[in-house]
């Protein structure tokens, strides 16, 4: 069973722990992987390019549905390879799951390559998913449980490797389905079926059962849950990759759009609570009440896309294309650069983003 880590009921509360990274001069980070299935390849270009750089160190990572994919495989390949071979598991993972998509029936129209790039809207295989998932369940429509999610993470993490060499501490959310709760798996029991509960969709695939217990995606309680990181890990830098925009320039109309936007205004709320606990809290800090050295100042940061990623509808979250995750992937990429070239000073010293502006 799970060690499970100190829920947020009970407030923010930690040791302070002492700065990590200063006796070697690098600067230590905690990263939150948000899910969005296929626009994860966005997460996969952030940390593809913080892992080049030499003066970061990754202590924690907690990550949620595609989150937690990208999550697994960043912690597999340092421990096994450093940040060279993270980089090179991850390119690894997004490119067998490109090649696995290639006989999918979810492949983009000519139309929705013209009209809107990246979308399914008008894929005949995206329609008829979605008009069958409406009437009948993945219990009725994939008696077998087939998922192929399962192999390529089984080909490209060695969980064993994972569990004998631990160079980051690793948390993956999933929502179990009886109890309506939150959990958490850590190092300890991580393993494929772990990684699958987190990125289980109800409308595509069955429950997943772990020691007896049945879970679907973790981004409907958590996404990602931030605690773990600031009950478990000393350094106060947390860096959620965002992939579901909080901010969208208008008004949506359409049915779809409607949908759109239910689906990342349900899968950011418990980001948005846990982000107004840590305001309180850090309102509490800094005007001098710690609780005797229990409350600590947290310290966020944000690398996102809104404006790219709020144009794209839900159905492009179904679009594993090569082009299209790498289109996602070099974003991810000039994000995390322009993130590094403005807010790297900050890091270990005071957010980057602003609580008001962002999550207020």
């Amino acid at each position: 069973m799970a060690r499970k880590p100190s829920g947020p009921g009970g407030g923010i509360a930690a040791s302070a722990g002492k700065s990590a990274g200063k006796d070697s001069g690098r600067k230590r980070i905690n990263l939150a992987l948000q899910g969005g299935g296929s626009h994860g390849a966005f997460a996969w270009g952030v940390i593809d390019r913080l892992l080049e750089d030499d003066r970061i160190d990754v202590e924690g990572i907690v990550g949620t549905s595609a989150g937690a994919m990208n999550a697994t495989v960043t912690a597999y390949g340092l421990a096994v390879g450093g940040p060279e071979g993270a980089r090179k598991a991850l390119a690894t993972f997004w490119t067998k799951i490109s090649e696995a998509a290639r006989m999918s029936p979810l492949q983009p129209s000519i139309w929705d390559k013209m009209l809107k790039p990246g979308s399914l809207d008008n894929s005949p295989g995206y329609i008829f998913l979605d008009a069958v998932s409406r009437m009948f369940s993945p219990y009725q429509l994939n008696p077998t449980n087939f998922n192929p999610l399962k192999d390529t993470l089984a080909s490209v993490i060695d969980f064993e490797a994972l569990h004998r060499e631990r160079k980051v501490k690793l948390f993956l959310c999933a929502s179990n389905v009886l109890t309506g709760k939150i959990r958490v798996f850590d190092n300890e029991d991580v393993c494929v079926e772990a990684v699958l509960a987190s990125a289980c969709l109800p409308f595509m695939f069955q429950a997943v059962e772990v020691d007896g217990e049945y879970f679907w995606d973790g981004g409907y309680m958590g996404n990602p849950p931030l605690y773990p990181l600031i009950y478990h890990c000393d350094s106060r830098d947390v860096l959620i990759i965002q992939l579901n925009p909080i901010k969208i320039p208008e008004l949506p109309r359409t049915a779809q759009a409607i949908l759109d936007r239910i689906n990342t205004l349900s899968f950011n709320s418990s980001l948005m609570r846990e982000m107004r606990a840590i305001h309180f809290v850090t309102k509490l800090v800094d005007s001098g009440f710690t609780d005797g050295g229990r409350l600590k100042r947290m310290l966020i940061h944000t690398v996102d896309a809104e404006d790219v990623l709020s144009r794209l509808g839900a159905s492009s979250k179904l679009n594993a294309d090569w082009e299209f995750l790498t289109r996602l992937r070099d974003l991810g990429r000039e994000r995390a650069e322009i993130f590094l070239n403005d807010h790297f000073d900050k890091i270990g010293h005071e957010s980057s983003t602003t609580f008001e502006e962002k999550f207020l």
